[in-house]
């Protein structure tokens, strides 16, 4: 793909710097990027590379003061990532996308499919299932009875959907994603024997919502697990059943959510965070990697250890922690002294 530097500049909204007639062919990292690459300066860990890149433009924040001049043409906007967004997005819609009905897939007659849709090979889609337009649903996926997928779903290969789950519109799932599976739920007789109780809810999928690969969402054990407008999961997430996931949170890796937890909107979960079961989350949190939570939390705060609290009061505490050893000779050296005293 050719395009010129004033066309994306028209498409990200950004003022030039350089000569807007360069031809651009592909996004590159600063590290790498080479001759009709674009690239983006943001971190200041890959500032040396800011002066350095071969890149024929560069994405840089308005505010940020050149210390010499670079080669590449330079593209000024408010918000780096979000008009990098634009730009991947852009240049992913130039890819062509397949349409039709493989051959080799298994769908049933009541099965309703809208317009310009494909569907891959061995996909099996079973009865009384809609999906809307533009869906792309690559091969190797199961789509269980009645389910109701949205328009411009894209679907990985692999997946995974069981019966009578919802999935919203702009909805992305990577492949080996599995959404409505059972819920961990049994109970103990008294011959200490689990018998399983029966799950069955189902799982709703909000709009504008992207799951990664081989993340798992339980059905609810009655009613919905729900996972709303503007969330993205990230790979190797378990989210239990009846869970709530708020608007435009987003969750990092091998985080753990048990079952009948609320997380709040615009909330932030770092990677391998575990959050207990019946508890609720505030809106607007941010909750730092390898955080373990056991108690509701409120919003509009910053929490960090295992159980987790307070960042601030965390660190604090941390920096207590850290000393601990020393603090310890301190007391043996004062109660030895101490004792000393005592004998005089």
């Amino acid at each position: 793909m050719n395009v010129k530097i004033s066309q994306i500049a028209d498409l990200i909204k950004a003022d030039i710097e350089g000569n807007p007639e360069v031809i651009i062919t592909h996004p590159d990292k600063i590290e790498t990027a080479g001759e009709g690459a674009i690239t983006f300066f943001s971190n200041p860990k890959y500032e040396k590379y800011l002066y350095q890149t071969r890149a024929s433009a560069v994405l840089l924040d308005k505010q940020y003061k050149l210390i010499q001049p670079i080669p590449a043409t330079v593209l000024r906007v408010e918000n780096v990532y979000l008009a990098l967004s634009t730009l991947f997005e852009f240049f992913d819609k130039t890819k062509v996308q397949e349409k039709g009905i493989s051959g080799l897939s298994s769908i049933h007659p009541s099965v309703r499919i809208g317009e310009a849709g494909y569907v891959g090979p061995y996909t099996v889609i079973e009865e009384n299932v809609i999906i809307g337009n533009h869906a792309q649903i690559g091969s190797q996926v199961y789509i269980g009875s009645g389910v109701q997928i949205g328009d411009h779903v894209r679907i990985y290969p692999g997946t995974r959907i069981y019966h009578d789950c919802q999935i919203g519109n702009h909805v992305v799932i990577h492949s080996n994603a599995v959404i409505g599976s059972d819920g961990f739920g049994f109970a103990p007789d008294e011959h200490g024997k689990y018998n399983k109780i029966p799950q069955i809810g189902s799982v709703e999928i909000g709009d504008h919502v992207e799951i990664g690969a081989n993340t798992v969402i339980d059905r609810a054990s009655m009613g919905k697990t729900l996972v709303k407008e503007g969330v993205k999961l990230d790979n190797l997430i378990q989210v239990g059943h009846n869970v709530v996931i708020g608007k435009n949170c987003v969750i990092a890796a091998q985080a753990g959510i048990s079952g009948s937890s609320q997380i709040g909107d615009n909330s932030q979960i770092g990677g391998q965070v575990g959050i207990s079961g019946h508890l609720v989350i505030g809106d607007n949190i941010q909750l730092a990697g390898q955080s373990g939570v056991i108690t509701n939390l409120k919003s509009d705060g910053t929490y960090f250890g295992t159980p987790a609290f307070e960042m601030n009061a965390y660190m604090r505490a941390y920096a207590v922690f850290r000393q601990l050893p020393e603090l310890r000779k301190e007391v043996l050296s004062l109660k030895k002294q101490l004792a000393e005293l005592n004998k005089s």
